[in-house]
């Protein structure tokens, strides 16, 4: 493990994030931030979820006020519709049934706040996932199997949720499952935090 001079915290208490963040093996702390999360009139998506991953990890600095705050956010797009997190069996049937054989974008924001400068690194990573055509029972079976329904889109990638797919494109995979890691390692070894 990588010892690291500044306390690095993680503004989220989303299990995959603490996952992947985990896999980087420096210790870290997390917070439950305190943010309103209400898209503002005409905002588009990638400006939404750019601007939550930077409140986020600001919503950190009075409790943590020399450490460096990681911030994220996503929100999935297909077409013109934003895809939430289903909740039950029936709404991820249907969200499912919607995005077979369709392209669907993931924007995902990134925030490293530099809280003793006042500093944030903020960015946009975006992930395109294209779906095979499903049936009602292709779609069934899976939600059955990894039960996604805390996940925007309805499923797991990390799971078998790999299965519904046709392609993916992106520069980090790990931006699909809400912590793009290859940006932040590189803004982290910018900061001081030599990984590996």
């Amino acid at each position: 493990m990588t010892t690291i001079s500044r306390t690095l915290v993680l503004a989220s208490t989303s299990p995959f994030r603490r996952q992947l963040l985990e896999r980087l093996g420096v210790p870290f702390e997390t917070l439950s931030p305190e943010v309103d999360e209400t898209p503002r009139d005409g905002e588009r998506a990638e400006a939404l979820v750019v601007r939550l991953a930077e409140a986020k990890a600001r919503a950190g600095a009075e409790a943590w006020p020399d450490a460096l705050i990681i911030g994220s956010d996503q929100v999935a797009v297909c077409g013109d519709d934003v895809l939430g997190k289903p909740g039950d069996h029936a709404t991820a049937c249907a969200q499912l049934g919607r995005l077979s054989g369709r392209r669907v974008t993931f924007h995902t924001g990134l925030c490293l706040f530099d809280a003793r400068s006042g500093r944030p690194r903020v960015d946009l990573v975006p992930y395109h996932v294209s779906f095979r055509r499903l049936d009602p029972q292709q779609i069934d079976r899976y939600l059955k199997h990894d039960r996604p329904y805390n996940c925007a889109g309805s499923f797991k990638s990390e799971g078998l949720g790999i299965s519904l797919f046709e392609s993916m494109q992106g520069e980090d995979p790990n931006a699909l499952i809400g912590l793009p890691l290859i940006r932040l390692v590189s803004w982290l070894n910018d900061a001081g935090i030599a990984i590996p």
